[in-house]
């Protein structure tokens, strides 16, 4: 790594401004690639296909109670007529050749009805998310780890309360959405950039959380901050990736004998891996960046 004094140096005497935008230049390049060639080779050690697919094993259990147990602390924070107008608004833009508008409908249908008893009993699969996480995490990390399942449940236990706030502001841009849709190109473009925006700062917290807490070893603030919303920002990429793919007119249950449910599922289950590989590279490129930056 190019120091500091490396870059005096290559300045030179006053008047050699240029030649230390230069170097200065360079200097950030070998480090781009230093932390790219560490990257390259930490997930070379291991098998990437394999822990992403751990973690969508983990998250499709604890996905949809997930939402059911959102959805339920949601309507507590704010008024059931506001809220239903908002997933109104949500199902007008989601697609309908995959009954996304359906599914969004159940789910709040199902949630909206959860007893006491049986918000609580959600707890239990929601925190799967974490434990397989930090499996994945302690994998990349090579970091030794005891009680994953255990302590991987309990860091995203924050993460379940603040959940109905980070769902009220992605249904909060649905109006807008909506509006926006069928305005012409540009209307359309400019909805495009609001739902990436929004997604990116709405999912960097989560992952900064999961970096610094759910992972073991205790990555430090700034690097699980900054990694988070670098992460975030591919992952919300990847989301609006998603929604265009379940636009297009694919019939899913074309490779599983006509069952146009199973291809669905799989399809979904396809894409959550593919997030989760864009996670686990993340999160590998933040921990080798710290690595470095200690040994440098």
């Amino acid at each position: 790594m190019v120091l500091a004094r490396d870059v005096e140096q290559w300045r030179g005497p006053p008047g050699a401004g240029i030649l230390g935008g230069v170097a200065a230049r360079r200097g950030s390049g070998r480090r781009w690639r230093r932390l790219a060639r560490a990257t390259r080779e930490l997930l070379a050690r291991h098998d990437l296909f394999l822990l992403g697919a751990g973690v969508t094993f983990y998250a499709a259990i604890a996905i949809p109670p997930l939402a059911f147990l959102t959805v339920r602390l949601l309507l507590l924070l704010a008024d059931d007529g506001f809220v239903t107008g908002l997933v109104d608004d949500l199902t007008a833009v989601l697609p309908t050749a995959t009954d996304g508008a359906a599914v969004a409908d159940a789910t709040f249908a199902v949630g909206s009805r959860l007893s006491a008893w049986a918000a609580l009993a959600c707890v239990l699969p929601a925190t799967l998310y974490g434990e397989g996480l930090r499996r994945a995490y302690a994998a990349l990390a090579e970091t030794p780890d005891t009680a994953p399942g255990l302590r991987g449940r309990l860091a995203v236990v924050p993460l379940l309360v603040v959940a109905p706030v980070l769902l009220l502001a992605v249904l909060g841009i649905t109006p807008v959405l909506n509006r926006l849709a069928g305005e012409g190109i540009a209307a359309e473009a400019l909805g495009v950039w609001l739902a990436l925006t929004v997604n990116w700062l709405i999912l960097a917290a989560p992952l900064a959380w999961s970096f610094h807490v759910v992972a073991p070893g205790s990555m430090p603030w700034r690097a699980s901050v900054l990694g988070g919303l670098a992460t975030a920002a591919f992952v919300s990429g990847f989301l609006q990736g998603f929604v265009v793919f379940l636009r297009l007119p694919i019939d899913f249950g074309a490779p599983f004998g006509g069952a146009s449910l199973v291809g669905a599922v799989i399809a979904v289950l396809g894409w959550l891996w593919v997030l989760h590989l864009v996670v686990l590279v993340g999160f590998a490129a933040t921990n080798r960046w710290v690595v470095l930056g200690a040994e440098s």
